[in-house]
């Protein structure tokens, strides 16, 4: 059965509802301590909670700062208040804070059992839903069905709940931030900050200031106290991308601040404490950097307790295609742009190219597409290969004769256009045509092009 968690004083009123809820395993708790303790251990889906808690038992005060402490511990528990004073103010504070719903006293059974019935379907709902997005990437926002991915999604499924330090490896551009992000969009502190540093990014002598922080008059130019990445990621997620080439002797810093949970900011000798989840990413091998005295040995150990392994583009041969359509839609979105798909030379572009730079690489190409296409359909040349050849099985995918012609006309007037710099009459001697029918194709096939010098 569901377990249904009960808190309150009231030893009457527990009993009443114990013996109310009987499709339910019911865990009784009679203060904030004790309703905190069962929910770390049941991890009740509902529960009901009295505000009048001791040591403050007539005021809400002690209530709700377990609804607080309960949703922060458990942020998808539905918890149904119940007060017993005619003032609502503190009922209405309470679903201000993310309460379910509430309920005044006197207990009435049969309502108060449709009360927590309705909030057990609500939490499996939910649940269902958070289930399927996570099937599909959607809360994750990583993309695609192939075995590599599959993988990576159960493995970030697993850890994200989990406090656990993570090490991402993989190539420049296969989406090691994109996965962190969803770790942390995953896991319990979803709601609070996610902060990314690139190491390699930021000079020597200013990464320590941008992680940790400084006080005022620490160094020439501090001329105010200033919280550091770390401290501004409190409560959520701080990712360290390319942490090899973080400095060495920043490293033992970093080392100390992953042991303790403390820092203490350049010019300061106060240790802040700070709960801070940290993912790391590099394309480099750490090992090889320990092996060479590169790298701490300890911190290595220290931010890889679990290792996950982005598979680069050229491995994901399936997910090509379901990201470029991806990108095609969201660009298409964003910049207003009537184009709906891409041509089947363009398909065949698309998977013939080894996508050296991988998500990032194939993301750019189909921006750059969206904005320079002229007609409906993204061709290979729009993409950039201008060299691709197309094959006798590139129009596989669209055997209707009015579309292969379609897709032929416009590739030709986009080279044509583009290698008479905009010349209309150039471009129309080129294609062997006049410019009357050139621009008559242009309206047909409704190509959006800036006109040059004609």
């Amino acid at each position: 059965m569901e377990k249904l968690l009960i808190v309150d004083d009231d030893l009457g009123i527990q009993k009443q509802l114990k013996w109310s809820f009987t499709d339910y395993e019911v865990v009784l708790a009679d203060d904030r301590a004790s309703a905190i303790a069962a929910v770390r251990r049941y991890e009740p889906k509902v529960v009901t909670l009295d505000l009048g808690l001791p040591p403050d038992a007539s005021n809400a005060s002690e209530g709700l700062n377990a609804l607080k402490e309960i949703l922060t511990l458990a942020p998808f528990t539905k918890v149904i208040v119940i007060t017993g004073s005619d003032d609502r103010t503190h009922a209405l504070q309470a679903i201000e804070m993310g309460a379910y719903d509430f309920y005044q006293k006197p207990v009435d059974p049969d309502v108060i059992n449709i009360i927590v019935s309705r909030a057990f379907a609500v939490a499996k709902i939910e649940a269902e839903n958070r289930a399927l997005r996570l099937i599909h990437g959607n809360d994750s926002g990583i993309i695609g069905n192939s075995a590599a991915i599959a993988r990576l999604q159960t493995m970030v499924q697993r850890i994200a709940p989990t406090n656990i330090t993570a090490l991402l490896l993989g190539e420049s551009g296969t989406g090691k931030e994109v996965t962190a992000n969803a770790i942390h969009r995953l896991s319990e502190r979803a709601k609070k900050p996610f902060i990314a540093i690139n190491c390699a990014s930021i000079p020597e002598n200013l990464l320590e200031s941008e992680l940790f922080g400084y006080e005022k008059g620490a160094f020439t130019g501090a001329h105010k106290t200033t919280k550091g990445k770390i401290e501004c990621a409190e409560g959520g997620t701080l990712f360290l991308d390319e942490i090899g080439d973080m400095p060495f002797n920043l490293q033992a810093k970093l080392l100390r601040f992953l042991q303790e949970k403390v820092i203490e900011r350049l010019g300061g000798r106060q240790e802040i404490p700070v709960d801070v989840r940290v993912i790391c990413a590099t394309n480099q091998n750490l090992e090889e950097m320990v092996a060479a005295k590169e790298f701490r040995e300890d911190l290595f150990y220290r931010v890889s307790e679990i290792t996950l392994n982005i598979p680069p583009l050229r491995e994901r041969e399936e997910d090509v295609i379901i990201l470029a359509q991806f990108f095609l839609q969201q660009y298409a979105a964003e910049y207003k742009r009537n184009i709906k798909c891409f041509s089947a030379d363009a398909i065949s572009a698309i998977k013939a190219h080894p996508w050296p730079g991988n998500i990032r690489e194939l993301q750019n190409k189909v921006k750059s597409s969206v904005i320079m296409a002229m007609g409906s359909q993204i061709s290979a040349f729009d993409l950039g290969f201008f060299d691709h050849q197309v094959g006798d099985d590139d129009y596989q995918l669209s055997l209707n004769l009015r579309t292969v012609r379609e897709q032929a006309e416009t590739i030709a007037i986009q080279k044509a256009y583009a290698l008479t710099d905009g010349n209309m009459s150039k471009t129309a001697e080129l294609l062997g045509v006049t410019r009357p029918t050139l621009y008559s194709l242009i309206e047909k096939y409704s190509l959006k092009i800036n006109e040059g010098t004609s």
